[in-house]
């Protein structure tokens, strides 16, 4: 998402300045609701609710109780679930869910009688359910490009001025917009001035890795060579390399126009889908981009995707981002920053580099392997929160004990995340299930005891 071989960063903003505006923009243009116990909605107009309880036992006193409570309020139901409670004791308890519209002066009075007759009273509004990518042709729809750096309207951007270089931006732009899943990635015949510049980059950056990459990066690299036809005279071609990923991690490739909203960039991770561009930076300054090119894609990103605790690792911070409020995506969008694009990890008692931004940047990759920043080690809450820098090498970087402890440092910050509902990845299907009945869980469930009587069965046979 972000890309530069050396000198100071040009990015004016990155990923998580752009989650900033998706919020601000949201707050701009919908009006968005006050808390339920926080005064309401406001005199003479009403709201959908969805409101989850407990019904105690005796189950039907209980309900009737609370549908007396409903009529004199004059709730108007529109569906209404029960089913046996799992975290209480008592066999009669009922676990309540009901779809109601109801006036907002009597919101708050409404709920304060429920909480006198039922347990556990939870309230979401429809209008807090944010929609989501279920399958992975939904991604269609999440081609939001940030158009800020791009030569058409940046006037800083070095090809500003370069009508054919223009022309050529607006050719793959027009490729990445009509791409569907499922769809071949195009082929690409590169200019010859593409090509050198593309050899500039490759050079520069390819007698580092040796000494500053981590050997996860290495080991993709390597891979790459020798399978998809990484090397200084010509340019892999996409279709190849995400045929390589699919083998490898389950990953896989499509074009993106450039630099897309970080809303919908993280949930093309959740799917094991990395958006791509195809273009190359301007020539007249190989040594950095201000946007993300396909030096910083292929160089950067793709040699860590063929690792898979690294391939687990991105898909999870893209679990993680769906259906969460801007604030999340903010956050989270942060984490991607100081993880993927600029993450540090030990290896062998030394500190080896792991992140596309440095692995695609020869000025930073020596500079935060340095002595000159501050290294802390990973924690996943405060990395969230870190202020970053932009438009200058990063004063503080993180340094991960292996991909294996940030996964799991990265999943206890996913649960601290408020969300009224859990999600399972499918990789069956490359679907995303929400998991909001017992059906669901029970049926997830049934599926891991199988995994787990296969994986006993290989212990037996091994023992």
């Amino acid at each position: 998402m972000k890309a530069e071989v050396g000198g100071c960063q040009c990015r004016k903003q990155s990923l998580i300045e752009d989650a900033r505006k998706e919020k601000d923009a949201s707050a701009l243009t919908t009006g968005e609701p006050s808390e339920v116990h926080g005064g309401g909605l406001g005199e003479g107009c009403g709201t959908t609710l969805n409101i989850i309880f407990t019904a105690r036992s005796p189950s039907v006193s209980s309900l009737n109780a609370i549908l007396k409570i409903l009529e004199k309020y004059e709730a108007h139901v529109h569906h209404m679930e029960t089913r046996a409670a799992i975290r209480f004791k008592k066999k009669d308890d009922l676990e309540c869910f009901v779809k109601c519209f109801i006036h907002s002066s009597s919101i708050n009075i409404c709920i304060y009688s429920l909480e006198k007759v039922a347990g556990d009273v939870k309230i979401v509004r429809d209008e807090a359910l944010p929609t989501f990518p279920k399958k992975v042709k939904d991604l269609d729809m999440c081609q939001h490009a940030v158009v800020k750096f791009e030569p058409h309207f940046d006037r800083d951007h070095p090809g500003y001025g370069d009508q054919e270089y223009k022309k050529r931006r607006a050719y793959f732009a027009e490729l990445a917009y009509r791409y569907r899943d499922g769809d071949s990635l195009p082929r690409i015949e590169y200019t010859a001035e593409e090509t050198a510049t593309w050899k500039q980059v490759y050079k520069s950056l390819s007698t580092l890795y040796p000494n500053y990459a981590c050997k996860q990066y290495l080991d993709g690299f390597h891979q790459l060579e020798k399978y998809c036809g990484f090397s200084e005279t010509s340019i892999p071609q996409l279709q190849d390399v995400s045929n390589f990923l699919k083998e490898k991690t389950g990953f896989k490739l499509r074009p993106a126009a450039g630099l897309l909203s970080a809303r919908d960039f993280l949930a093309c991770l959740s799917f094991r889908v990395f958006p791509s561009t195809q273009y190359l930076r301007h020539s007249s300054a190989f040594m950095h981009s201000p946007e993300p090119d396909c030096c910083h894609e292929l160089l950067g990103h793709i040699p860590m995707l063929a690792d898979r605790e690294f391939a687990q690792f991105s898909q999870d911070i893209g679990l993680a981002s769906l259906g969460v409020s801007d604030e999340e995506i903010e956050k989270l969008a942060t984490l991607y920053w100081f993880t993927i694009e600029f993450g540090l990890c030990k290896q062998n008692g030394s500190i080896k580099a792991y992140g596309a931004g440095l692995l695609s940047s020869y000025g930073e990759l020596m500079y935060a392997l340095s002595n000159k920043p501050e290294l802390q080690t990973f924690d996943a809450e405060v990395a969230a929160v870190q202020p970053y820098e932009d438009n200058c090498f990063q004063p503080v970087y993180f340094v991960s004990e292996s991909f294996e402890d940030s996964k799991a440092k990265l999943r206890q910050y996913a649960l601290k995340i408020k969300k009224s509902f859990s999600l399972r990845y499918d990789p069956l299907t490359c679907s995303v299930e929400v998991l909001d009945s017992l059906q669901k869980v029970q049926s997830t469930l049934h599926q891991i005891k199988d995994d787990l009587h296969s994986l006993c069965s290989a212990l037996d046979k091994l023992g």
